[in-house]
């Protein structure tokens, strides 16, 4: 009776440090993704205040000068300014729930039901699909650029 149970405390241990380390993994991945959206995020500001400025600036001067399709021209870079101010929001949307998750972390609450992690994990992305300009040498990423 005594095995039964050391080997039930023993299995019990293996269960709690497996679901240890799936935290500590996600914990990781939510923090990194986090960064990611951070800086993808920062792009999209920039570039969302440069279309619709020049967006703005060449439908006044089309209008001015009555060139219709320089009128085209600017509306486009406004509605291109829409689409990357939406993507902005998505991007703050999942780093939210992210932020949620690695709350819940802190507090030894988390439960991985997250679709997040589930989504990546269903699909096996793999890290290594895109490469990363970070890591690369100056002549690779010239060439890629």
């Amino acid at each position: 009776m005594s095995n039964i149970r050391k080997n039930n405390i023993k299995k019990l241990k293996e269960i709690e440090e497996i679901f240890a380390n799936n935290e500590i993994e996600d914990l990781k991945e939510f923090i990194s993704k986090r960064k990611c959206l951070n800086i993808s995020n920062m792009t999209l500001v920039y570039l969302y205040h440069i279309f619709q400025a020049t967006g703005i600036l060449t439908t006044s001067l089309a209008a001015g000068y009555n060139n219709y399709e320089l009128i085209w021209i600017g509306i486009g870079f406004n509605i291109a300014a829409g689409l990357i101010n939406t993507f902005e929001h998505i991007n703050n949307s999942i780093s939210q729930r992210i932020l949620k998750d690695i709350m819940l972390i802190k507090e030894n609450k988390y439960i991985d039901e997250g679709l997040l992690v589930d989504h990546e994990k269903d699909n096996n992305c793999k890290k290594d699909t895109f490469p990363n300009l970070h890591d690369m040498d100056d002549t690779y990423k010239n060439a890629m650029l």
